[in-house]
């Protein structure tokens, strides 16, 4: 894998933070714009990253519990997430007992949640209402991902607490040719000012040729996404619509509804479990570049 530079990371932040402050100073004034400042860092401050988990999966049963070099999956997705500093806490969220006894051998928080969660969003607004304490972000962490950098999961929670008017943050990286046309990579377009505008698992956009174009610069979605927990408290609730139905996407629900989506882009070589065949690409991944 090969992580972002510092200053990489740092110029994607403080362009977040100068595209934001700008839009508040002009939208608000001058005066308004100081009490804004003074406010926003305190601004969905509390944070909480969910790793929503199940054995049941069409494609890959027991996907979490797959040794990666000798450690369950759900455990390196876990032991990354917690080097992530904007998160106050961890947990797995789990309608399975072998899921949740191999997590509290490794030290982590489990939240039982029902068997008819029907994706990854609507286990953690369950694992949310859950928990005791209050939290303004809830942070989606896919356990597929056992490499995901916690700069990534920053990212992402940064930007949403930069962005009011955003319910959503997500990450794309970039497409690799070879990953045009699988449907397990997720695609992802975004306008101008970084707002998400459609996800697929067909390639897009798509030219008339019908064929990848080497010049441009196609989006991969990154499965993590965090959430305004006031918002997550009612997706579940939302009428499931054509477009999330037809692609089996759930962020297409928040888009279809009229909901804003923030979208950042990180250097990340993805490298998410989707398949059995997946496990052998990732050792071998981690292998070559000494990654116990």
């Amino acid at each position: 894998m090969t992580p972002r530079s510092s200053s990489d990371h740092g110029s994607t932040k403080s362009w977040i933070l100068h595209s934001v402050a700008a839009a508040a100073a002009l939208a608000i004034g001058a005066h308004a714009y100081l009490y804004y400042r003074r406010s926003v860092t305190m601004f969905r401050s509390r944070v909480v990253g969910i790793i929503p988990a199940r054995f049941a999966s069409s494609r890959f049963q027991g996907k979490p519990l797959v040794q990666i070099l000798g450690k369950p999956m759900i455990q390196r997705t876990w032991e990354r997430a917690k080097l992530a500093t904007t998160l106050d806490r961890v947990v797995v969220a789990t309608d399975d007992e072998k899921i949740a006894e191999c997590c509290r051998g490794f030290g982590a928080d489990v939240i039982m949640t029902a068997e008819s969660c029907r994706n990854g969003a609507e286990r953690c607004s369950e694992a949310l209402q859950k928990l005791e304490k209050k939290y303004d972000i809830v942070v989606n962490i896919q356990g597929d991902e056992p490499l995901i950098e916690p700069e990534i999961i920053d990212g992402i929670v940064k930007a949403l607490q930069t962005t009011p008017d955003a319910v959503f943050s997500t990450a794309v990286t970039s497409l690799k040719p070879e990953d045009a046309f699988d449907p397990n990579r997720v695609k992802c377009v975004v306008d101008n000012r970084g707002y998400a505008i459609y996800f697929s698992r067909g390639l897009i956009p798509y030219n008339k040729s019908g064929k990848v174009n080497p010049e441009f610069p196609y989006n991969l979605h990154l499965g993590i996404q965090s959430y305004d927990s006031e918002f997550l408290k009612i997706y579940p609730n939302l009428t499931p619509t054509p477009l999330q139905l037809e692609e089996d996407l759930e962020q297409l629900k928040v888009l279809e509804n009229g909901y804003k989506m923030k979208v950042i882009k990180v250097d990340h070589d993805a490298h998410g479990v989707d398949t059995p065949e997946d496990v052998a690409k990732i050792e071998n991944f981690m292998r070559e570049r000494n990654l116990s």
